[in-house]
Formats: C-alpha cells, sequence, structure tokens
C-alpha cells in the first residue's frame, strides 16, 4: 500500500494574505465547498482571533463542511487557542494550528522573548490546545531559519504535549530543495518522539521552489502533509501551488510511491473561482491551470499530440479539469438547467430568491451574447453575491461618450448609501472619465495601484472581467467586475473596491 499524502489547503488563510485578495464570509464558504468537493483533507478556514469577520467565516465554514478537517491558525496564546475552539465547535472534524516563532531573528526582533520563554509558551499552549481539540498541529515560525538544536527540543516538546502534526515553514522562501529535504530528515532523525506526529511543510515562492522544495520535504525529508493553496495564491511571490503538488504526487507515483485523495477533475474548477473571487488572474503559462497549460502551439507538438498524445502530453487536460465542450448553456436555457448548473460549479446559493435574481442576470446576458460559459456564470454569481444590505454603493446606469480627437465624458448614475446619485466627468478616456465621475462624487481619497482587464472566454463578444485595486490609509482591496462592456465592469469593479473600503474590519496578521 502506498502511503497517503496528505493536502492541506490554506487558500483561505495565507492566500487571502496578499495584499488585495481578502475574501468576504459568503466568497469564503463557496470557496471552501469546492475545496471539499476536491476532497482537499484539511481546509485552514482562517485565523479566527484576527477579526470578528473571520471568527464568522470559520464558523460559517466550520458548520457547513462535512467530509474535510476544518482548521483555524492561532498564536501560542490562550485567548487565540479559546477563540479558534470555539469557532471551530461545530466542525465535523475540527483543528486548531498553532505557531509561534523559533528563528534567533524572528524571536529577538519580532517576539522580544528568550528561546527559554518561547519554548514554555509552545509547550503551554499545546497543552491548553489539546484540552479543546483531539487534533493539534504546531508551527515553529520561520522554522528553516532556526537553530536545529533549539528546533529539536521545541519539536520533542510540543508532540510530548499532543501535537497531532508538525510543520516546518520555510516562511520567507530561502529554502533550496536538497537542503530543505535533508532539513527536515534530520529533525525526524533528532527528535526522539518523531513517529508520534504526522510531518509537515509550508514553503514560500519567494525563489520559484516552494512547489520543489515541498516535494523535496516529502520524497528526502518523509513528511506526509504538504500546506499550499489554489493558484498558488499568497502574500509576496506565493505559497506552494496545490494542483502543481497534487499533479506531480500523481504523475510520478513511479518516484514518489504516494496516494492523494484529491479528486483532481475539480482542479480547473477551483482555480477559476478563487481566480474570479480575489481579482488574481491566472498566468497563461501556468502549470497545470493556465489557459496554454495543455494547448500546443508549436507544429511539431501539434504533429505529435495528433499520432499520439503521449508524445508530448504528461497529464490529460480532462482529468485536471478541462472541458472539451465549452458551451454550456444559451438564451433558450431554461432555469432548472441554470440551477443545475449552479451545482455543478460548486455555487450554493442561500435562497430561491438569490436564484431568481442570478438567473434573471443570466438571462439578461445571454440576450447580450450567443454562448455561456463556465467563467461568464462564476463572473455573474461574484458579481451578485454582495446583498443589497452589504453594499454602500451599486451601479444603476452609465453613458459614456468617445470620438477621436474629442475628450471623452461619461456620466454615471449609482446608489451610495441609499440614496440615487448622479456623477460626470471627462477623462482620458472612457474608463478614465467613468471612474473618475465616481470618484467626484464619493471622494475616497484612495490610490489605485493596479487596473487589469481579462476576457473570460476567447471571442469578442466574451465578458470583460476587471480588477481594480485601490489603496488607502495602508488598506490595499481588489474589486471586481464582470460585463459584455468593458467601461461598465470598470465601474462595477471600482465601486466594488470602495465597498471593501467600507467595510473596516480590522485583521491582526498572521505567519506565513
Amino acid at each position: 500500500m502506498a502511503d497517503q499524502l496528505i493536502i492541506f489547503d490554506t487558500t483561505l488563510r495565507d492566500g487571502e494574505q496578499s495584499p488585495g485578495a481578502s475574501m468576504t464570509k459568503d466568497e469564503k464558504l463557496r470557496i471552501a465547498r469546492q475545496l471539499e468537493r476536491l476532497k482537499v483533507d484539511v481546509i485552514e478556514a482562517g485565523f479566527a482571533a484576527s477579526s470578528n469577520g473571520d471568527f464568522e467565516a470559520v464558523q460559517a465554514i466550520a458548520a457547513a463542511i462535512k467530509d474535510s478537517t476544518v482548521c483555524s491558525l492561532s498564536r501560542a496564546n490562550d485567548r487565540d487557542i479559546a477563540r479558534a475552539a470555539e469557532a471551530l465547535k461545530s466542525a465535523a472534524r475540527a483543528r486548531i494550528h498553532t505557531f509561534i516563532a523559533t528563528s534567533p531573528l524572528h524571536m529577538e526582533k519580532k517576539l522580544r522573548m528568550t528561546p527559554e520563554q518561547v519554548l514554555e509558551q509552545a509547550k503551554q499552549s499545546v497543552r491548553f490546545a489539546r484540552n479543546l481539540c483531539g487534533d493539534i498541529e504546531f508551527s515553529p515560525e520561520d522554522g528553516y531559519r532556526s537553530e536545529m538544536d533549539f528546533l529539536c527540543r521545541v519539536l520533542e516538546t510540543v508532540i510530548a504535549e499532543g501535537a497531532t502534526t508538525v510543520n516546518v515553514p520555510d516562511t520567507v522562501g530561502y529554502a533550496v530543495p536538497e537542503l530543505y529535504g535533508n532539513f527536515i530528515r534530520t529533525l525526524r532523525e533528532r527528535v526522539p518522539n518523531s513517529d508520534k506526529a504526522i510531518w509537515s511543510v509550508h514553503c514560500h515562492n519567494d525563489l520559484g521552489m516552494a512547489v520543489a522544495n515541498s516535494l523535496a520535504g516529502v520524497k528526502i525529508g518523509g513528511a506526509r502533509q504538504v500546506e499550499c493553496t489554489i493558484n498558488g495564491l499568497g502574500e509576496r511571490a506565493g505559497n506552494c501551488s496545490l494542483e502543481e503538488i497534487v499533479m506531480a504526487v500523481r504523475t510520478r507515483k513511479d518516484y514518489f510511491g504516494l496516494d492523494v485523495a484529491i479528486d483532481t477533475k475539480h482542479i480547473v474548477p477551483a482555480s477559476r473561482m478563487v481566480s474570479q473571487t480575489t481579482g488574481f488572474v491566472v498566468q497563461p503559462n501556468k502549470a497545470v491551470v493556465g489557459a496554454n497549460a495543455f494547448a500546443h502551439a508549436s507544429g511539431i507538438h501539434q504533429d505529435g499530440v495528433l499520432k499520439a498524445r503521449d508524445t508530448y502530453e504528461i497529464m490529460r487536460a480532462e482529468d485536471v479539469g478541462w472541458s472539451a465542450n465549452k458551451i454550456v448553456l444559451g438564451k433558450l436555457s431554461g432555469r432548472n438547467a441554470f440551477k443545475q448548473r449552479l451545482q455543478e460549479l460548486g455555487v450554493q446559493l442561500d435562497s430561491e430568491a438569490e436564484v431568481n435574481a442570478a438567473f434573471a442576470k443570466f438571462k439578461e446576458l445571454a440576450d447580450r451574447k450567443s454562448e455561456i460559459f463556465d467563467e461568464d456564470i462564476l463572473a455573474l454569481v461574484s458579481d451578485e453575491t454582495v446583498t443589497d444590505e452589504q453594499e454602500t454603493y451599486r451601479l444603476i446606469s452609465l453613458a459614456q461618450h468617445s470620438e477621436t480627437g474629442e475628450r471623452p465624458h461619461a456620466v454615471v448614475v449609482f446608489a451610495a448609501h441609499g440614496k440615487e446619485v448622479r456623477g460626470e466627468s471627462d477623462g482620458n478616456g472612457p474608463v478614465d472619465a467613468s471612474l473618475k465621475a465616481i470618484e467626484a462624487h464619493v471622494a475616497s481619497g484612495a490610490e489605485m495601484v493596479l487596473y487589469s482587464v481579462n476576457a473570460i472566454s476567447g471571442s469578442t463578444e466574451s465578458q470583460g472581467e476587471v480588477t481594480v485595486r485601490l489603496q488607502n490609509s495602508g488598506r490595499v482591496v481588489n474589486g471586481v467586475g464582470a460585463d459584455p462592456d468593458i467601461v461598465v465592469a470598470s465601474a462595477k469593479a471600482y465601486l466594488s473596491a470602495l465597498n471593501k473600503l467600507q467595510s473596516k474590519a480590522e485583521r491582526v496578521a498572521a505567519q506565513g
């Protein structure tokens, strides 16, 4: 029997730490359901003590998820751990993941604690957590840059106190595969009770080696859990990518000799959902989930693939959820077909009223474009999931005029704090004029740090998906809007970002 490799997904916690990638409770719940459909072993749902919003999201996910273990992060203190346990109360399977920094640099500069104090705090926190939950994970933050002797003492102590998983993070992405693999192996050899816990790896991608380092931790080091995110989402250069880890282990089972429980045909839908929810576009040449991952542009490659697919393809596109038949619905499709497609895409709307509202939007879109793709439906639902009560701003109508040699002009009518307002402005182009018309009334003072347009499917009839990233007083938010009209999509994205700026949720920063 091959060993099982545990897949621990932290898209909703570590992935969400990307600037602007924060998600609403409903968005997190939708992604968690998709992760459960993917058969992820452990879903790290958030950091319950960091904010009330995170607590509520962890609580909602714990109540909704039945097959995967639901995990909450907590710092190594009683308050955080108790908060995590409370959020996880209704989980079918719960895990508390507690951490404290162990590298000399972090202990001195960040914690201002001595090694002995850190050891004692790690010990007490795992003991406290163990009384609240049977499944405890411990991480020494910046573990890879910690001193070996001290790290061995800490890990031996927390295992003795009942930690069931010990995770050794490369928090700053400094590791190199062979060295990291040997580092994990040395720890396992030197910690006397190492066989009493599952060993885990969590690597960041600062040098582009997160997946390679994680696989080395598994193959050389003997780790049996990998912490990763959909699309490699995460702060700085991101995390180890779930889809790459899973397909590497599946494709090279001859080498790794490991099984994963993941249902790989749900990988691409999960990738799309995370991309459209956060506004972080997947690069076309991204392994497994990029648009070009299975496209053979070279004539020699095309010839080979036509004669025998395995000449150039080591995986089948359909195995990871790429669909050969991309057209799903059109204007004649009924409500039941639409509802069924929502279910297949992992979208669960809470009420019939929400389904009806989404279906009305779908019919409206179907009148404007003949073919509706999965991506269109996801974009349309993402657009509609923020309820009116949560919205400070909502687009009502937009008119703009642009002509060669003339300065573009836009008039935007939108709801602000429940009242209809009208803004107008000139600009360098129709998008600039429209956003200036909104800003003229709102006066948010936010700086736009990113504006990007992405075609949802391949034709000129496609919906455009626009991401707007705003920064204000140190807060960074992403707004996403979709519409066949790029200018309208831009206005929706800008208002979506302004709505997120309005929510004043303060969060505590977590470890990497």
